[in-house]
């Protein structure tokens, strides 16, 4: 659909240019347009009745036309361009340049010039006018900086549409040659100073993607100055001292935002920052004032303090005992890897080769051959599968590591979700059939879920990964895709591979044993591999999603501390035996709460007021706090505080055995419940592109109807990227890619085939999918 209105779009103008007479939104019929018998119903700019493929046929000769009439546009105007091309579409800088150097008649030095079309901030009753910009490609041209030299608001990338109303053309066909003597006077006209006084041979897109004509400088400025008129002009900008302005501009007082992010009153020991208006920085305050983990001599790299391995341990020992109780042994691979066995499967290493870190010395000495420290272990364990697997009666192999990968992230590193190095567990199995791959896929997945649902109370969706995100060297991914309501991003909590048959290739590591099915007794078969990993980005997750401005909240099955004990009404007039008496009973309480299987401590640290104690606590997300005072010895009761709603519940200390236990596991229901009623109000059904982005504006995730094809994936990230340019560097500025496609596609309405269509291309959809900005 995108490509047939571009087409459109471009025969449009062609018919503009060569007749002078404007195609108008509507119902209409083209014609013997420039000479081809091309007519077709236009409706709401949409082609209908006619297969792309009847198009495509006048394509070709649609560039030529455009390309004459520009030829001849010019020459009215005395300029004539050093040359003239037709080439393939194009859609994107780096593949225009390299279709123009491939092409023998292009001059042998160019510079592409780019026409960015920007939309400032109206009012919803007023017209926009667009700022048109007329650049160098590689000229930096910030949209804010822009936006302050022109006194105009929040400047962003124009959409499509916008490009269609005003110009006629999509974004790749678009430039300079569309601003006409009738768009001219409708858009504000910026030009890069530095255009006009260069020597160099410029090249410009001949209202066509497969078209391109060539300029000088001083030829682009009579073009422009030709359309000037006396109360409109051209405005020439010198976009690098446009830069330094805003580089050298004095400082400003702290921004509002950083201000109100602040807590009033907060002192040096409290979070100190709203998780509401700075997430970022909360986020890390949390994590260093809970004590969950240091900052490290080397960047993207941290160390795990117990409070957080705590948690890490919770888990390991959960699902130890849920996959060995599926015949999965733990084992310990070296985390070295020789560069040969490394690359031996070269897909599966290209997606891994930028973070791959390697080892090139010992001491003073250069090794003879690099090793490589692991970024995952297909590579490392399958050689010795293929090894100990001889028959079919040593399948299935079903191993498990505890241990350490390094993968040298290059995008800027965020504890427990993207670092350098992280801790996890992988497991690798090899089966007979696919049927028995397929089978452990789903109830590892599972087992994932369980760990988040159950242990770390952060509801997540099982899915299914797109061709585009699956995992390199895969059959399939499978996923469960988390979700951060305060930032409206999505996470990949877990996934589960199968790897089909693709590594016990005998190419690759030649896992093959006698096939028991075959009737000769002859037959051969490979072997079916999975992989799965959880790693420490649990953390990190049940952090983002629980914490609040007080700090950490622990659900409690995972707290290496359910309940802390805390006196309280000892002053400086107490006496040292009713010091001692309160002391006691709480020690006694924690131990009774011990003995009965809860993790408790009492909180007898002399030197602090029960008042830091409490925010101490609160900021390590104990789930439970217990104060005992005079009053409550008298009473033979305790105050129970809980960490997640702050409700005070009097408990009668007979009773402490079993209602502690009961007020624990209420704490981990209803903290799972808030967090899967605030994740379902986050995931919102789009049908229409006009509703998606709004949707990720709103912090959402946008369940779609999707054709499951990567160009259309590739396209729906480009568009939504550039669609929400940000207005500040904390906005979030990535384009929305596919999350999962959901196993419960019952939760949306019925995708009628031959009926429903995908939002990002119009093209019959096959599933609902979760597109969202992520982690």
């Amino acid at each position: 659909a995108c490509r047939m209105r571009a087409l459109l779009h471009a025969v449009q103008r062609i018919h503009e240019l060569s007749c002078g007479i404007k195609v108008v939104r509507g119902d209409l019929h083209l014609t013997r347009i420039t000479g081809l018998n091309f007519i077709e119903s236009y409706r709401n700019r949409a082609l209908v009745k006619r297969p792309l493929t009847t198009i495509s046929r006048y394509t070709t000769s649609a560039t030529m036309n455009s390309l004459e009439s520009v030829a001849q546009a010019l020459a009215g105007l005395s300029i004539t361009p050093s040359a003239s091309i037709t080439h393939a579409a194009t859609n994107s800088p780096a593949s225009w340049r390299e279709t123009l150097l491939a092409t023998s008649s292009a001059p042998k030095s160019f510079e592409l010039i780019k026409m960015l079309v920007y939309k400032p901030k109206t009012a919803k009753t007023a017209i926009p006018v667009p700022v048109v910009v007329i650049a160098r490609d590689e000229t930096e041209t910030s949209s804010s900086a822009l936006g302050k030299k022109l006194n105009l608001k929040e400047l962003r990338l124009a959409s499509e549409d916008l490009l269609a109303e005003f110009f006629a053309l999509d974004k790749n066909s678009v430039s300079l040659l569309s601003l006409t003597s009738e768009t001219f006077p409708k858009v504000i006209t910026v030009i890069d100073a530095s255009i006009t006084s260069s020597s160099s041979t410029f090249a410009l897109h001949a209202l066509s993607s497969s078209a391109t004509v060539f300029l000088s400088g001083q030829d682009i400025l009579s073009y422009l100055q030709k359309l000037e008129t006396e109360d409109l002009k051209v405005q020439a900008i010198d976009f690098t001292s446009l830069k330094s302005d805003v580089a050298t501009a004095p400082s400003k007082p702290a921004a509002k935002e950083k201000e109100v992010a602040k807590i009033d009153g907060a002192v040096q020991i409290a979070i100190g920052v709203k998780k509401e208006v700075d997430f970022s920085a909360w986020y890390q305050s949390v994590l260093i004032k809970a004590e969950m983990l240091e900052y490290y001599s080397v960047s993207g790299c941290y160390i795990l303090r117990p409070w957080s391995y705590s948690i890490w341990e919770e888990i390991q020992d959960w699902f130890n005992k849920k996959i060995k109780a599926m015949g999965v042994q733990n084992v310990y691979f070296p985390m070295l890897v020789s560069q040969k066995v490394l690359e031996r499967e070269k897909d599966h290493i290209e997606g891994f080769s930028p973070e791959v870190a390697w080892v090139t010395r010992a001491g003073s000495s250069d090794l003879e051959e690099p090793v490589a420290i692991r970024p995952t272990s297909e590579t490392v364990m399958y050689p010795y599968y293929a090894k100990w697997i001889k028959s079919h009666r040593d399948l299935p192999l079903k191993l498990n590591q505890w241990n350490n990968v390094v993968r040298w992230e290059f995008k800027h590193p965020q504890p427990f979700l993207r670092t350098r190095e992280f801790l996890w567990q992988e497991g690798h199995t090899a089966h007979l059939t696919k049927a028995e791959a397929d089978k452990e896929v789903r109830e590892i997945l599972d087992l994932y879920r369980r760990v988040y649902e159950e242990l770390l109370a952060v509801p997540v969706i099982p899915g299914i990964k797109s061709e585009k995100e699956k995992f390199a060297g895969a059959l399939y991914t499978t996923t469960i895709e988390g979700f951060v309501p305060s930032s409206g991003r999505g996470i990949q909590a877990a996934t589960s591979h199968c790897l089909g048959q693709n590594f016990s290739r005998p190419e690759m590591f030649n896992i093959m044993v006698e096939d028991p099915n075959d009737p000769s007794g002859q037959g051969k078969t490979f072997a079916w591999q999975n992989s799965w990993g959880l790693s420490t980005r649990t953390i990190g997750v049940m952090t983002m999603v629980h914490g609040d401005n007080q700090g950490l909240v622990l659900p409690p099955r995972v707290a290496s501390i359910q309940a802390v004990v805390v006196p309280c009404g000892v002053t400086a007039k107490t006496s040292d035996e009713d010091r001692a008496k309160i002391n006691n009973a709480c020690d006694d309480l924690a131990k009774s709460l011990i003995d009965g299987g809860i993790r408790a401590r009492a909180d007898l640290r002399e030197g602090y007021t029960p008042g830091y104690k409490f925010n101490d606590w609160e900021q390590k997300g104990v789930p439970l706090r217990l104060e005992i005072g005079p009053n409550d010895l008298a009473k033979q009761q305790t105050l129970s505080v809980r960490r997640d709603t702050g409700a005070k519940i009097p408990v009668a200390l007979a009773d402490l055995a079993t209602t502690i236990p009961k007020m624990l596991e209420t704490i981990q229901s209803d903290m799972f419940q808030r967090a899967l009623a605030e994740y379902n109000a986050h995931v919102k059904e789009v049908t229409r592109w006009e509703e998606f982005v709004p949707t990720l504006d709103n912090k959402c995730i946008a369940v779609i109807p999707w054709c499951e094809r990567e160009a259309c994936e590739d396209d729906i990230k480009e568009r939504s990227g550039r669609a929400t340019e940000p207005q500040d560097e904390r906005a979030p500025s990535a384009g929305a890619k596919s999350l999962a496609i959901p196993f419960e596609q019952e939760r949306w309405s019925p995708i009628k085939l031959g009926e429903t269509k995908c939002v990002g291309c119009g093209q019959e959809a096959k599933r609902w999918t979760m597109f969202g900005r992520s982690y």
